[in-house]
């Protein structure tokens, strides 16, 4: 047993009575007795030995063989025996225990217990707070109790609503004394949670181990078992009289589980009686996945928890060069669409220069969780076998996007026409932005979409008919253009969508790449019109993700407002509609070359060297506006820094974006000390000094990206608040932009 401790509190507990003084048990008191959360620990068990060796370790003050006179003083009484006894220790108990005492317990199945509760005292009363430390080892009895045990483990509490707050808070302090992370679910809940992710996996080990054990050689069987049996059997070691009692207890809910792994065992030995390889390669890749999801949420960065939930800091200050060569992630905006168009193609798709931030990560599990056999990603390279227009499946359950708006959006006009309802659902910033914008001509097409007034979670209803339209875009937006013609490759008749400006091709371009027909016809100047039939064909391809021209922005101000800065940038993606930030850039004086262009799975690439140059403000053309929609945090950075005044108008879209994009920037460079003033649809910005402050991002990517950039010409250092989600969008900005020279430290 460790001999660590921990400062002294002031006693919450006169009186801790503990029945059932084992690993579980004891390692409780041991960690209150340390703290000083408790000032005295009285031990009950059938084994006077075994309550003498923990007053000689120090787990107990005292013992006592007799439960009844054992809880006469007690202030909290934790009942860590066998959870089938629950009933007889409450009957023995009764009739002595205090009415003030708060009584626990530790019992992996909660429903048993408030079974037992109710048998004895007809009801569950108030000071009863059922819990369950997910914490254990295969050593038992009070010689295994540690005081490290529970630190930063889970323990659930099951509270009724019956259930006394002060008596909850009690103990949720106890347990948070201890180190761990304090849960609340209900008791239903609990039994099912647990019965998957803890009672089945000791059942298959037990049988494991059993079956294995009866067979003729099992000598040379355990002789030579590798590492992952050991592993996987290592839980066979556990206590069986302890986990006996467990699978009894939660008997319903382990027979639930138990059908479900039986019926994807037997899933998986057909698959191997008959060769089929792609069936076993999607349990094992979306096995992998899931498993390697697991790892991230043990570790606290899983793309699935909403990001805002890290407490990340930039500190972000000068530079006197920017330079090198590098190539920044791969384009988010490919990225989803290659997961998305191949999951649907005929055939196979192989993708490299995938970009593996917390966006396309979410749009990729989504289709593992429609059936989709998704290899990688490995360094950027994905293998998508794809399952035809009409193959994909209803997931196991609601498909949470992260703060993914693409995935979010575009999702809605493929699954609108699908023969299974779906619900997409995402962070609390995804779910305060708006959908409305797909949600109508969606529902002209004839799909049936259910959300909270407009915005997500969105329900998707399945077995709709959808039928083509022609639609004209109010605003221009590339993904509510890519949301209906997706939808279209399921439409009766013709699908027409109409964008007043130019918007991103990239699923035009891609769906071509993939062997569909469609046309895209220029109707004036600045207007054109998509048209597409369903009946085609997609067929599986290669393609290679040019680098992100979003991700590279930031690089081509940072080294056009930094002095001496000379950089190429590699690899990047060069469409016609995405360049709006370089032709900006140009017009305010930027000295941007584009190098080495060609043409790479049907995108424009170019290498772009930039140099530093001095800024002037101008009056942004409201033509560029649409191709550089999310680049403009960082170009109010370039016109903070530029001589004279820069004027954006056109631009109402950036107030619906992971954050309000025109307040918070404005908030920033205010807080900065630069000219900002806010519009409707803009901002106004005379260019001059940058200051040293504390900005909030606001969870937004690229403003706390902007603010990094902003403080390469900052009079001191910059703090940047609520970094996080850097991750969705670009995973190794940090680390990349200090390799050019920037100057940042993370903080959190």
């Amino acid at each position: 047993m460790s001999n660590a401790s921990s400062q002294k509190m002031t006693p919450l507990i006169d009186c801790l009575v503990v029945i059932g003084v084992g690993l579980i048990g004891g390692s409780l008191a041991v960690n209150l007795k340390k703290s000083g959360m408790v000032k005295r620990v009285v031990g009950v068990g059938r084994n006077e030995q075994s309550l003498v060796r923990g007053i000689q370790l120090g787990v107990l003050d005292e013992y006592n063989l007799d439960m009844a006179s054992a809880v006469k003083d007690a202030d909290l009484v934790v009942i860590a025996a066998p959870v089938l006894s629950t009933r007889s220790v409450l009957e023995q108990i009764k009739d002595t225990l205090p009415g003030h005492a708060i009584v626990t317990d530790v019992g992996s199945a909660k429903a048993t217990v408030v079974d037992a509760i109710e048998a004895v005292f007809g009801h569950v009363p108030e000071n009863f707070v059922l819990g369950h430390p997910i914490a254990g080892s295969e050593r038992s009895g009070i010689e295994a109790a540690q005081i490290k045990l529970f630190k930063k483990h889970n323990v659930i509490l099951t509270p009724l609503p019956s259930t006394s707050k002060q008596a909850l808070e009690t103990v949720r302090a106890l347990w948070n004394s201890t180190g761990a992370n304090v849960l609340e679910m209900t008791v239903e809940h609990h039994d099912q949670v647990l019965a998957v992710t803890s009672h089945l996996p000791h059942l298959i080990a037990y049988s494991l181990v059993d079956t294995l054990a009866r067979q003729d050689s099992n000598l040379e069987i355990f002789r030579y078992a590798a590492g992952g049996f050991r592993d996987f059997t290592r839980i066979a070691s556990s206590n069986p009289v302890m986990w006996h009692d467990i699978f009894i207890a939660n008997r319903k809910s382990v027979l639930e589980s138990l059908e479900r792994f039986s019926a994807g065992l037997e899933e998986l030995k057909i698959a191997l009686e008959h060769g089929d390889s792609q069936k076993m390669l999607g349990i094992f890749t979306r096995a992998k996945a899931a498993r390697d999801h697991f790892t991230k949420i043990l570790a606290h960065r899983a793309y699935v928890e909403p990001m805002k939930k890290n407490n990340v800091v930039f500190q972000a200050g000068q530079s006197h060069a920017i330079s090198g060569r590098i190539r920044v992630p791969g384009d988010k905006s490919i990225s989803h669409r290659s997961i998305m168009l191949g999951a649907i193609a005929e055939g196979n798709t192989t993708i490299t220069g995938f970009l593996e931030g917390e966006d396309s990560l979410a749009t990729l599990q989504a289709f593992r969780d429609m059936g989709v056999v998704i290899e990688g990603p490995e360094q950027g390279e994905v293998k998508v076998y794809g399952v035809g227009l009409h193959g994909l499946s209803k997931p196991p359950g609601a498909l949470y996007l992260g703060n993914s708006g693409t995935s979010m959006r575009l999702l809605s006009g493929l699954l609108s026409a699908q023969a299974f309802d779906v619900e997409l659902t995402g962070d609390a910033s995804l779910s305060g932005r708006p959908m409305q914008r797909v949600i109508d001509p969606l529902s002209r097409m004839g799909a049936e979409i259910l959300s909270n007034g407009g915005k997500p979670p969105l329900i998707m209803k399945g077995n709709r008919q959808l039928k083509g339209i022609s639609y004209e875009m109010p605003v221009a937006s590339a993904q509510v253009k890519s949301c209906l013609l997706l939808a279209g490759l399921y439409a009766r008749g013709e699908t027409r969508v109409t964008e007043p400006a130019p918007t991103r091709d990239h699923t035009e371009r891609m769906l071509s790449g993939f062997g569909y027909d469609l046309t895209v016809r220029q109707l004036d100047n600045i207007s054109r019109e998509v048209r597409l039939k369903a009946g085609g064909v997609l067929k599986g391809t290669r393609i290679d993700v040019p680098a992100d021209i979003s991700s590279a922005a930031f690089f081509l101000v940072a080294a056009s407002i930094t002095p001496g800065s000379d950089l190429i940038l590699e690899h990047v993606g060069v469409n016609p509609t995405r360049i709006g930030v370089i032709n900006i850039l140009r017009e305010m004086g930027a000295h941007i070359e584009l190098q080495n262009e060609r043409n790479v799975g049907g995108e424009p690439v170019a290498d772009i060297r930039v140099r530093y140059a001095p800024l002037k403000g101008i009056d942004i053309p409201e033509d560029q506006v649409p191709l550089a929609i999310d680049e403009f945090p960082v170009l109010f950075v370039a016109a903070a820094c530029a001589s004279g005044r820069t004027v954006l108008t056109g631009a109402e879209e950036l107030r619906v974006k992971e954050s309000d994009r025109i307040q918070t920037m404005a908030d920033g460079l205010i807080a900065l000390g630069v000219d900002a003033r806010p519009t409707d649809d803009g901002m106004i910005i005379n260019g001059g000094s940058i200051g040293s402050a504390t900005v909030d991002s606001h969870g937004d990517h690229r403003i706390a990206m902007a603010f990094a950039v902003a403080a390469l010409r900052a009079s001191g250092k910059v703090q940047i608040l609520d970094c996080a989600n850097v991750a969705t969008s670009f995973p190794n900005f940090v680390q990349l932009a200090n390799g050019v020279g920037m100057n940042i430290s993370i903080q959190g």
